[in-house]
């Protein structure tokens, strides 16, 4: 097919940047980059006709960490690098709050909880000691004197069984992640952002000192500078980064009569998470119990994963209670070795932001911002 002139001026003109990726993390960097200066010519690519990722495909969490996950961060990774993991996780819910109306994005503050199954801890004062230093490192952080607190009675209101200890957290919230994709995509098109989905982009190449993409379009694309923030399908542009699949399966039930919940809720280290979504319930994760079957780019659902999740509505949530599932899909994480995103210049013109760890929405305000300061240095 032969391009128009008005084609290749436009849409195949040459770029000052192109950002592979119209997730979160994309959308952020195109935002903060035309702000800082307006003149730039961005365009913005993307293999899906919408993201296919994990930006649209989560659980709407606004998040930044549960106890037993950060207490697990402090073992793995040191108590510096948790903290600032949790600073700039927090700094993205701040961000999203200032720049969206919560109306526009079913931002909803219900606070969120953490479920402490039967023997998790071996004693009521080891949970406590834990409460009590992550509430004094995050005191000055989130501006809270106790970001977490025991809420043990309200285990049987909620009805929840197998359960011997609940922590509330009352900063936390829940959000409608595609309507805060959408409002985000508004923003930055009305700034004067090219946005082309269902391109393919297969390889890049430098080319008189322009970066060539090659993809499933007519012609080649060129950018004097290139970002990829596809997270988790990074490597196959960047073979060499620490970025693995990581498959986050969900399922949503019927309707339900009466839920005596509200919130976001976390289990084993946030390996298991639910809300309330109206008057039904969206429960997921457990990939856990098979790390080695979920470290993959399929989303499909698999009977293993969604059985174990239907055990723990079953057993857990809703004891005693048949309760109907209408849905179910799945969205693909970026994980590695480290939980700390990866934001760099690959080469002179050549940047990467990439590596959520399933953190995506309270981190990309922040990721997008850093790696556009990074590329207009």
């Amino acid at each position: 097919m032969g391009l128009s002139i008005w084609e290749k001026e436009s849409f195949y003109g040459p770029q000052d940047i192109i950002i592979a990726g119209s997730g979160f993390t994309g959308l952020w960097a195109a935002y903060y980059l035309k702000k800082k200066n307006p003149a730039l010519k961005i365009m913005v690519v993307d293999r899906g006709i919408t993201p296919m990722g994990a930006s649209t495909r989560n659980a709407g969490f606004a998040c930044f960490g549960s106890v037993t996950e950060l207490i697990s961060d402090i073992r793995t990774m040191g108590q510096d690098n948790m903290l600032q993991l949790v600073e700039m996780r927090y700094e993205g819910l701040k961000r999203i709050r200032k720049t969206f109306s919560k109306n526009k994005i079913d931002w909803e503050r219900n606070g969120g909880y953490e479920l402490i199954g039967t023997n998790q801890y071996s004693s009521l004062k080891l949970l406590k000691n834990d409460i009590g230093l992550l509430n004094i490192l995050l005191r000055k952080l989130i501006g809270e004197e106790k970001t977490f607190r025991l809420a043990d009675k309200k285990i049987k209101e909620f009805g929840f069984r197998n359960i011997e200890y609940l922590i509330y957290n009352p900063s936390e919230a829940q959000l409608q992640p595609a309507k805060l994709l959408q409002e985000l995509l508004h923003k930055v098109i009305s700034i004067g952002v090219t946005v082309m989905h269902n391109v393919s982009i297969t390889s890049f190449e430098k080319t008189h000192g322009q970066i060539e993409l090659h993809s499933n379009l007519p012609a080649s694309l060129y950018a004097d500078q290139l970002l990829i923030a596809t997270n988790a399908f990074a490597k196959q542009l960047l073979p060499s980064l620490d970025v693995e699949y990581a498959r986050g399966q969900v399922l949503v039930t019927a309707p339900i009569k009466k839920i005596a919940f509200k919130g976001t809720f976390h289990f084993d280290e946030g390996y298991y998470y639910f809300r309330n979504l109206g008057n039904r319930i969206l429960l997921g994760g457990a990939r856990n119990k098979s790390f080695d079957t979920e470290n993959t780019d399929s989303f499909d659902t698999t009977d293993l994963i969604q059985q174990e999740l239907e055990r723990f509505l079953h057993e857990t949530i809703m004891p005693g209670k048949h309760i109907a599932i209408d849905h179910r899909w799945s969205g693909i994480m970026g994980m590695g070795k480290e939980k700390t995103p990866i934001v760099k210049k690959i080469k002179s013109n050549i940047f990467c932001a990439v590596r959520m760890s399933g953190m995506g929405v309270a981190l990309a305000p922040v990721v997008g911002e850093k790696v556009a300061k990074m590329m207009r240095e």
